[in-house]
């Protein structure tokens, strides 16, 4: 890829909210039409952005994607083993516990000795694990252990109430609320001003990433993110949530959901208006601990609004920075219905690449060399990605500054 550089650049507070982030460079003569294939068949791999983020990594994505015999011929079976037999590496975490604006908390997992062995300058991987996920889950750990690997700076950001995270108020989290996020970039953007900033997000914390992209849009701080088993369109993830086996994932979650509600229950007390605290309480399904208490929390009427306008398919058209979104086709509770492929392969959006594997269940990817027990097969994938739009952010330690977004070179 051709590269930028500048010979000065403007105080560093202000390079983020200027660079429009690597839109730039397509490596290939703008007149060229067609390009060789970079991929192999069995990989689905669509996006305004391919042109430019699909050559990187074309090593990893020029083999076929070959599940794990016995574990990855079935969707939940792939789904359960990656849940319960996956390794969980050690990783000594340093907890920062921040207060946010509305009084609430959250629990921020920094990966300890970092500070002691990394550049105030080296890059920084926020994480944001799926719906009640933590710092404690396998997925997670081995993303951790990956970026730190490579030298990346590496913090996850636990939701109220998930990964032990302290709760001070009476509200949880939603696929929707960006308060959090928008507060936990802004504060690791401020402890490491020289550092650029990236996400990763899983299932619904993919959701919110991409919501959260589409909405700071043109003063978005990120200089890339990765969305994993996105939902995307929450009304047709629920539809499929409560068809056959499907219940045991929702029973499973609600679990979870009245496991961290009890834990913080007081808080709810005499709350009033529209809540349904005994419904919450007791919730079967992830679809009535919402009607109980998600959607009044954060001014819904019904579930079903909160669902659709909570869905980031809606949002991803005004993602403005580079986005690798990878899917399975088979996953059970992000159907492959659900992608909004259109706008992801739509030239008008040249930041947005989706590869989509023909297996991989949920949260699962039970599949490459570190199969069956190992780190996924995403993982690789998304640190060439992300080491990409690094490498291509920083040249020769200055920072792209300006907007590229409509730069051929």
């Amino acid at each position: 890829m051709a590269r930028l550089a500048f010979a000065s650049s403007p105080p560093l507070a202000s390079a983020r909210t200027l660079r429009r982030h690597f839109s730039i460079l397509a490596a290939a003569d703008p007149k060229t039409s067609k390009m060789p294939r970079l991929h192999h068949a069995s990989l689905e791999v669509i996006g305004g952005g391919t042109d430019r983020f699909l050559p990187p990594l074309k090593d990893s994505l020029s083999k076929p994607y070959a599940a794990f015999p016995l574990i990855g011929f079935n969707r939940h079976a792939e789904t359960i083993y990656a849940a319960f037999y996956r390794s969980v590496p050690f990783v000594r975490l340093r907890r920062e516990c921040l207060r946010t604006k509305d009084n609430g908390s959250v629990a921020l997992d920094w990966v300890a000795g970092d500070d002691s062995c990394l550049p105030p300058e080296s890059p920084i991987l926020i994480l944001l694990p799926g719906l009640t996920g933590g710092s404690q889950d396998s997925y997670v750990r081995h993303m951790l252990l990956q970026a730190r690997s490579k030298k990346w700076r590496c913090v996850v950001f636990n939701s109220r109430g998930c990964g032990d995270s302290p709760v001070t108020t009476p509200q949880f989290y939603s696929a929707s609320f960006l308060g959090d996020i928008s507060e936990v970039i802004a504060h690791v953007g401020d402890r490491f001003p020289r550092a650029n900033l990236y996400a990763a997000g899983w299932s619904l914390g993919g959701n919110i990433l991409v919501n959260y992209l589409a909405q700071e849009s043109h003063n978005c701080t990120l200089s890339a993110a990765v969305s994993l088993c996105n939902p995307f369109d929450l009304v047709i993830a629920d539809e499929d949530f409560h068809k056959g086996f499907n219940n045991v994932y929702d029973k499973a979650l609600s679990r979870s959901l009245r496991r961290i509600f009890s834990k913080h229950s007081l808080l709810f007390e005499d709350i009033g208006g529209g809540f349904n605290i005994p419904m919450a309480a007791n919730a079967d399904t992830v679809r009535d601990f919402d009607e109980g208490l998600t959607r009044v929390s954060f001014g819904f009427k019904t579930v079903d609004e909160y669902y659709s306008k909570s869905s980031s398919s809606k949002a991803i058209k005004h993602v403005r920075i580079p986005l690798l979104c990878i899917q399975a086709a088979n996953d059970p509770i992000a159907p492959d219905r659900g992608i909004p492929r259109e706008d992801i392969k739509c030239k008008a959006n040249p930041n947005c690449m989706l590869i989509v594997t023909p297996r991989g269940g949920h949260l699962g990817w039970v599949a490459g060399e570190r199969a069956p027990n190992g780190a996924p097969w995403t993982d690789p994938v998304v640190m060439e990605f992300l080491q990409h739009v690094e490498s291509c952010e920083t040249i020769n330690g200055d920072r792209l500054l300006e907007d590229v977004h409509q730069i051929q070179v």
